[in-house]
């Protein structure tokens, strides 16, 4: 079975990055980790042009119908640059939590809006610390409207309309469309501030419920998670060329850095999980592409494997390049304060890893 890209999707891959090879230099997504712009709204205005966001979306709802394979590509390199966009938020949450449980009128009402940027969407998913689970959720409907707080939001300081996670009056958990024009507010202080983290109040908005669950809320997990693996693969593949390119540059003792035992096994270390975590991802993009029943195992496992793999990339990038790499004019923190960011993201480390040996244990048992 071949799980590599098409020749076409090859050259789209080759196009965006050069495209945010000149657009997205260091020097954008350091303007969002100064203070100076929340996002690059030059640059997502930009990517909505192209029809980036709208990659996966139907050409029936106003998107490009890439599917999800040319959405992978595009994600792994928005990895590369860590660019500060919502774009993870607004096209594998808001989109396919709608595209998962949305009626058709909900579709056509938000799917073209969403595909041209002119709405920015999130997932209103935790309530606090903690990995997501049912018994966590406290938010609650009631005759159409939502009350409770919802944080960290990814983005949720700068969306227009986020797919809530709340309680119905039948105390059943289920996904409700809300606005957020008149919600209350408040951006919260992370690792990665190029990565808009807000806490969002509700008091009565008014809410569109969506069909299903829990398990439709688990369903979006697993997809956005096969997403988001991509953008770590990109970072971790980011970190490995910066890396390398530094250890060849740099001269200790008459020598290349490079040269030194040390820091070959650090490069080959970070080599080999970004292998791994690339073909984890690439098997993650065919379950997501053909809905394969085996997605939520893909899904768990590409999870799995790319975090640890941008985590080791991100800091073994700093350690090879020595005392320079902590210092803040080195743009290899940008990269540590998006792994992390990523890594919890949709739950930590722990909670994909246990739902990695759950979902072994019952396809064995079977």
């Amino acid at each position: 079975m071949n799980f590599d890209f098409s020749d076409d999707l090859k050259q789209l891959r080759d196009q965006a990055r050069r495209f945010l090879a000149e657009q997205c230099a260091p020097a954008v997504v350091r303007r969002s980790l100064d203070g100076q712009e929340v996002y690059a709204a030059d640059l997502w205005r930009e990517i909505a042009a192209m029809g980036w966001i709208g990659a996966a979306i139907p050409e029936q709802y106003g998107g490009a119908g890439l599917g999800y394979e040319g959405l992978c590509v595009l994600a792994e390199e928005i990895g590369r640059v860590v660019a500060p966009v919502p774009f993870g938020s607004t096209a594998y949450l808001a989109t396919e939590a709608i595209l998962t449980a949305g009626s058709q009128a909900q579709k056509r009402a938000m799917l073209p809006k969403l595909a041209d940027g002119s709405l920015i969407g999130c997932l209103a998913l935790a309530e606090g610390a903690g990995n997501p689970d049912p018994a966590m959720i406290k938010a609650r409907v009631v005759r159409g409207r939502l009350t409770g707080a919802k944080w960290p939001v990814a983005d949720g300081g700068i969306a227009d309309s986020a797919v809530v996670v709340a309680r119905d009056e039948a105390a059943q958990v289920g996904l409700f469309l809300a606005p957020l024009g008149d919600v209350g507010r408040r951006d919260l202080r992370s690792l990665d501030p190029t990565r808009n983290q807000a806490r969002l109040d509700f008091d009565g908005t008014p809410v569109e419920r969506l069909q299903g669950g829990w398990d439709a809320v688990q369903r979006v997990l697993d997809r956005a998670a096969v997403l988001f693996a991509f953008e770590q693969v990109g970072g971790a593949d980011a970190c490995l060329r910066m890396a390398r390119d530094y250890a060849l540059e740099r001269f200790a003792f008459g020598r290349p850095i490079g040269s030194f035992q040390a820091i070959k096994h650090k490069l080959a270390d970070m080599y080999v999980a970004l292998e791994l975590a690339r073909s984890n991802a690439y098997y993650g993009a065919w379950a997501l592409g053909a809905d394969a029943s085996d997605l939520p195992l893909a899904a768990a496992t590409a999870r799995v494997s790319a975090t640890e793999a941008f985590h080791l990339a991100s800091k073994e990038n700093i350690q090879t390049h020595g005392g320079i790499g902590f210092t803040w004019a080195v743009d290899c923190q940008l990269f540590y304060r998006r792994s992390k960011q990523l890594a919890l993201g949709l739950g930590g480390l722990p909670f994909w890893q246990d739902r990695l040996v759950d979902l072994l244990e019952t396809r064995n048992a079977a």
